[in-house]
């Protein structure tokens, strides 16, 4: 009975990270959580990244299994989790981590088994934990478990065992998944301390929020002025981890740039000629479409105004049918590109259906001349293609339609439906800063492949 005891005892030693252990703390409200695991815990749960079986409980002692990893990880670097069908035979569509699945598949951060199997319910070992996360921030590693420890270890990512290994087949807790997560994504957590900032870039625009955490879900640590100069180290999805004097966080790196002067001086000089027209549309008394709370007239306009300041460091001209909440005819607005001296005209919307009703789609009008119709096509074209690409909903295609500001236009135009704002997939994107940033950002590179089609030369301009 003692010998048993003893090697009870001694597997249990073997297979926890060398940490000090502490009475519980409520880490989220989490009752479960130790006091060693705490911080990274709340710092995972205060970002959307991490979450519990219960609003009290997180399940620290469970192991993980490859389908919570996949969430995990995939919350993390903000991949596309909508829940669809996989290339995989035993994770359908409705399992709650599908759309992290296929998406970290596809990045190459995770891979199936035979059969067309992806396993989800398996659970992880530190080892298969320690590939993953290396993948995941872009670790060399040598592609070998040993690598992937080292890689962990020498940032101050994981720990060894008890025994002085790794315990790269011990199976890894949900708590010591999170604390390693939590430290990959910020270096303040470690348990060594390198100076990452190797990289010097510059901010975009002003009033510039830094945040504890790569979302917009995290606490602002302080603010930059536009064309600050910054020290940048490793980024996380698409936020970047940076240092400006004692500011330290992460920033969206949608408003980072690599050189210090803007390329617009190297773009085509016929470019300046050209006008953009923006309609953002609805405004005023005419709300639009109104799902979860939202009004399709705020959100194409925050749209529109993102995509218009993407715009400025261009040499093209840009003129908005409105830049507040105002209201503007149809007729005012199809009349405005020919008043303006417009060259290409996009009038942004958010649909409305059904709640299942979900995706992007962008329209035109073939009844124009032909001249403008063929031009409307290719505009249309081009932005469908970087819109899908941004937020990967479904694809509705590019359609033909004689809405009034197509049809009566004396330019390209096309009307862009960015998503449903009726779906509560679709509208959570739409209220998401983040996901607009994401999207404004699609719509002036589709603008950039319209002109590049025409035989502009905008290579420099791209985002």
């Amino acid at each position: 009975m003692k010998k048993r005891f003893f090697f009870v005892v001694l597997a249990f030693i073997l297979t926890v990270p060398l940490f000090n252990f502490g009475q519980n703390a409520s880490a989220s409200g989490f009752v479960d959580v130790p006091y060693r695991a705490s911080k990274e815990v709340n710092y995972l749960a205060e970002g959307g990244i991490a979450n519990g079986s219960s609003a009290t409980t997180f399940d620290s002692e469970k192991t993980v299994t490859r389908a919570e990893a996949a969430a995990f990880i995939g919350r993390a670097l903000q991949l596309n989790g909508t829940q669809r069908e996989t290339k995989f035979v035993d994770v359908g569509s409705g399992n709650f981590a599908s759309g992290y699945i296929q998406s970290a598949v596809e990045k190459g951060i995770l891979s199936g088994y035979d059969g067309g199997r992806f396993l989800p319910y398996k659970q992880v070992t530190r080892g298969e934990m320690a590939v993953m996360l290396s993948k995941a921030f872009g670790y060399s590693f040598g592609g070998t478990l040993s690598g992937a420890a080292k890689a962990l270890m020498s940032r101050g990512i994981a720990d060894g065992m008890a025994d002085g290994s790794f315990g790269a087949s011990y199976q890894i807790k949900r708590v010591d998944f999170a604390v390693f997560l939590a430290r990959a994504i910020a270096p303040t957590f470690r348990t060594v301390q390198t100076d990452e900032f190797k990289r010097t870039m510059w901010t975009n625009t002003g009033d510039l929020n830094v945040r504890s955490g790569p979302s917009t879900a995290y606490a602002p640590v302080g603010k930059l002025a536009k064309d600050a100069r910054v020290s940048a180290a490793h980024s996380v999805g698409s936020w970047t981890y940076i240092r400006s004097g004692t500011i330290v966080g992460f920033v969206n790196s949608y408003y980072l740039r690599s050189t210090e002067t803007t390329s617009a001086t190297t773009a085509d000089p016929r470019l300046a000629e050209q006008t953009i027209i923006l309609d953002p549309g609805h405004g005023g008394s005419d709300p639009g479409a109104i799902g979860f709370g939202l009004q399709e007239k705020d959100v194409v306009l925050t749209t529109g105004l993102k995509v218009n300041n993407l715009l400025k460091d261009t040499p093209f001209n840009v003129k908005m049918t409105r830049s507040t909440d105002t209201f503007i005819t149809l007729a005012n607005r199809a009349a405005f590109a020919s008043k303006n001296n417009g060259d290409i005209f996009l009038s942004i919307h958010a649909n409305a259906a059904s709640a299942s009703a979900s995706g992007t789609e962008t329209f035109y009008s073939a009844a124009s001349n032909s001249e403008n119709a063929a031009d409307s096509k290719l505009l249309a074209t081009k932005v469908q293609s970087r819109m899908i690409a941004a937020w990967n909903l479904n694809n509705r295609g590019v359609k033909t339609a004689d809405y009034y500001v197509l049809k009566n236009n004396t330019v390209p135009a096309a009307l862009l439906e960015l998503g449903f704002i009726t779906n509560k997939t679709d509208n959570d994107k739409l209220k998401s800063d983040y996901w607009l940033n994401v999207m404004s950002k699609a719509i002036y590179n589709g603008i950039l492949d319209y002109y590049k089609a025409k035989g502009y030369n905008v290579t420099s301009l791209y985002k």
